[in-house]
């Protein structure tokens, strides 16, 4: 695997991803390159295949450590208070989307939930999560059909 040439072709791809989940140019740098470092760490146990959907993933995993992270240790003793008034907000409704979620998604491939993150939440084109994950613009919407029906599915029970 030649980490460099991943580094050089999908390396503004990771950092686009890092400080859209991060919304911290420094901290979206610093995870950036932990991908990579990653990378290079366990090269001989990955396959990179898709190697755009292996590296969002990966920059998705880690961006949502250091979130959790920094939530684990606020910069000021206040933040640590701050948190937990905004999760008492959103605690329930946490709850339920994330179940949601985890039903809806434990009946469909993993490459589906990166789908489904390009196009609903980064906003990505069918072509641009085709050209992404390696597929046909018709294999991704056949994908985001088959999620839309579980989805009526799952609202209906």
């Amino acid at each position: 695997m030649d980490v460099e040439a991943l580094y050089q072709k999908y390396g503004p791809m990771v950092l686009r991803r890092c400080r859209q989940l991060l919304r911290d140019e420094d901290e979206a740098l610093d995870v950036m390159q932990d991908v990579f470092v990653q990378l290079l760490k366990h090269q001989d146990r990955l396959q990179a295949t898709y190697p755009s959907s292996l590296l969002y993933r990966i920059a998705t995993n880690l961006s949502l450590n250091r979130i959790r992270d920094n939530k684990r240790r606020p910069e000021t003793p206040g933040d640590e208070i701050l948190y937990q008034i905004a999760d008492l907000e959103r605690g329930a409704h946490q709850v339920e989307a994330r179940s949601l979620l985890d039903k809806l998604f434990g009946r469909h491939k993993e490459s589906t939930r990166t789908i489904a993150v390009l196009h609903f939440v980064d906003g990505y084109t069918l072509e641009e999560v085709a050209r992404e994950v390696n597929m046909s613009v018709s294999g991704v919407r056949k994908r985001l059909r088959g999620l839309r029906a579980s989805l009526v599915e799952l609202e209906e029970k």
